[in-house]
């Protein structure tokens, strides 16, 4: 029972963080139909901004400022490049955002080279702040499960509950009325591009002390935060906090149990192979849980795409 609660407790944190970074591109989308494929990127961006500021500042003034500064550039991004393309349709966006991916990844190679960070947690966090049974929760990852719990419930306000998020909504379906009602909306666009990225850019800056600062970063998580939205439903805040919660348990829990491959087919029906087999099917019944741990969101995905393909929260016509 200990061993399930501290494994609850380390797939909320990974979860939690996973949705912070998704919950950016899903804003994007949901309000402007764009699936930017440098959303990781500016993850990693809002690490190394944070870095570079702890360094004169101090970690919690990189907390302050990465964020902004990072929404700051996505912001101009849409303003001078995506707009344009925009126009062009989807596969120019996505070539667009492709390429910038490419061109980010470069210049932080560039400026901060290509080896790790010295990019650490601060040490006021440096505690433990429980127990159980022998097992220490670092007070860091209660402090990353409170940022974001407040990042979801303030989207889920300003979204639902506010002005500003009534005329961004309205703005996806309806532009042309909204514009005459004398809103800029180009520039409601910018904001909610820009918006987006600082979110990305706050899950960097909580998440490079604990899964290392370098040029590779996101590329490590690009790929696992599409399968979150895909599962989740395309546009859907509420769709991208339970996929994300999903893969951070389902993942922790399968490293944390060494279960064979062997026991759970011979336990749905399944007959072992002869040791004379030499194939994949085989080699399937040697495989253990930690094996394919970082494989069952994808395998996740495939299923919600064949049995429900707008996603768990998302609608038919998305």
């Amino acid at each position: 029972m200990d061993l399930i609660l501290v494994n609850l407790i380390d797939g909320l944190v990974t979860g939690l963080l996973l949705f912070m970074l998704s919950a950016g591109l899903t804003l994007i989308f949901s309000m402007m139909g764009v699936l930017n494929f440098a959303h990781a990127s500016f993850y990693m961006l809002g690490a190394y901004f944070a870095y570079q500021v702890s360094l004169y500042l101090g970690f919690w003034m990189g907390l302050l400022i990465a964020p902004p500064a990072v929404g700051l550039v996505g912001a101009m991004i849409e303003r001078y490049g995506l707009r344009r393309v925009h126009q062009y349709g989807h596969v120019p966006e996505l070539i667009f955002t492709f390429g910038l991916a490419l061109l980010i990844e470069e210049a932080v190679q560039f400026i901060w080279g290509k080896d790790q960070i010295p990019y650490a947690i601060p040490e006021v966090l440096q505690f433990t702040a429980f127990s159980i049974a022998g097992n220490s929760i670092p007070a860091y990852k209660v402090f990353m499960i409170f940022i974001s719990v407040a990042i979801f419930v303030s989207l889920l306000y300003v979204l639902t509950r506010t002005r500003v998020g009534m005329i961004i909504q309205a703005a996806l379906s309806y532009p042309r009325t909204v514009e005459a009602l004398g809103h800029n909306v180009p520039l409601i666009f910018m904001g909610v591009f820009g918006v987006g990225t600082a979110l990305a850019g706050v899950a960097g800056v909580i998440a490079g002390p604990v899964l290392s600062t370098f040029p590779g970063m996101a590329v490590v998580l690009g790929s696992i935060v599409f399968v979150t939205i895909v599962i989740g439903g395309l546009g859907s805040l509420w769709g991208a906090l339970v996929a994300s919660l999903l893969i951070g348990w389902i993942t922790t829990f399968a490293k944390s149990y060494n279960l064979r491959m062997e026991d759970l087919l011979t336990s749905i029906g399944f007959s072992k192979p002869e040791p004379v087999w030499d194939s994949a099917w085989a080699d399937l019944w040697t495989l253990t849980s930690p094996q394919v741990a970082d494989i069952l969101p994808y395998l996740l995905m495939i299923l919600v795409l064949v049995f429900r393909p707008y996603g768990l929260f998302g609608k038919r016509d998305a």
